[in-house]
């Protein structure tokens, strides 16, 4: 397995615990002194923590969603770094509007394998994107997710 596909491949089991609602096995995509930011604000600190708070999640707010991921683009730093950038969304039933982006720095861990050192989720603001760039052509940027 290629490194480019190691890596896409740990957003894919991290997606796939999710759904599974298995928060061991996600917490287990991370880093032990992984950092995730989430869309609402939340700071949770190693790949334990990350799983047994999503363990909650998942059998209460979050029980039943499904976690969809699109991978935008994967940029490698050296031989074991990289930055992921997803658009994705967790919602009930099969289809959703991907509307957060989320990057992810994922890292060579000690043991040889790839995993999510952090990861920073935000909600996307299309309306708040088109007027500023209407009124200031500047901010936009060069090649804006889709």
């Amino acid at each position: 397995m290629t490194d480019d596909t190691a890596i896409r491949a740990v957003i894919e089991r991290s997606q796939d615990a999710w759904n599974r609602g298995d928060g061991a096995a996600y917490g287990a995509c991370f880093t032990a002194d992984a950092t995730d930011v989430t869309f609402a604000g939340t700071v949770y600190h190693g790949g334990a923590e990350i799983g047994r708070a999503h363990q909650a999640l998942f059998d209460s707010f979050l029980k039943g969603t499904r976690l969809l991921v699109e991978i935008l683009e994967v940029r490698r730093y050296g031989a074991g770094a990289a930055v992921v950038l997803t658009r994705g969304e967790s919602a009930k039933g099969g289809s959703a509007k991907l509307g957060k982006l989320a990057t992810y720095t994922v890292v060579r861990d000690g043991d040889g394998e790839w995993r999510i050192a952090a990861v920073q989720k935000t909600q996307r603001k299309p309306l708040m994107e088109a007027i500023s760039f209407k009124f200031q052509p500047a901010t936009r940027p060069a090649a804006a997710p889709r």
